[in-house]
């Protein structure tokens, strides 16, 4: 039978009512004469942003300790936790963000060959232009 690792309990926020969190304060862990690695290293879950010290935490954790130290067989020791990762929600792709030539220049797009597309409209003006297509072949600066 494994020995499993204590669940944090803190109070929510808005209502006050106590509901598991996700790790035990770094000010908890402290209070127990462990570091935050070795609180890792014996399975225990550390959630670094929080700030608050509970009592029932601190002694759930005692308890906790209590029951390791007294293990014989390494095999019911618990994993050592890892951090919690905190997903990153990707970038929204909008209209304006690097379809600007300062956009383009600001990511080295200009640099690496696609310096191509502003040309491109310049060319295709100029060609109208030429065919007459455009109203400046028309009417250009100095007449005629």
């Amino acid at each position: 039978m494994s020995i499993n690792p204590p669940v944090a309990m803190v109070k929510s926020p808005r209502g006050g009512e106590v509901r598991p969190g996700r790790g035990f304060s770094i000010g908890e862990v402290k209070a127990v004469n462990l570091t935050v690695e070795e609180a890792r290293l014996l399975g225990i879950p550390v959630d670094a942003r929080r700030k608050t010290t509970w009592e029932w935490n601190i002694k759930a954790l005692q308890e906790y300790l209590s029951k390791v130290v007294n293990v014989t067989d390494v095999s019911q020791l618990p994993l050592p936790a890892e951090a919690k990762r905190v997903a990153i929600k990707p970038k929204r792709g909008r209209a304006f963000r690097g379809l600007t030539p300062a956009g383009r220049r600001a990511r080295g797009l200009l640099s690496i060959g696609l310096r191509e597309t502003h040309k491109y409209k310049w060319r295709r003006k100029q060609r109208q232009r030429e065919l007459r297509l455009r109203h400046e072949a028309v009417f250009r600066k100095g007449g005629a």
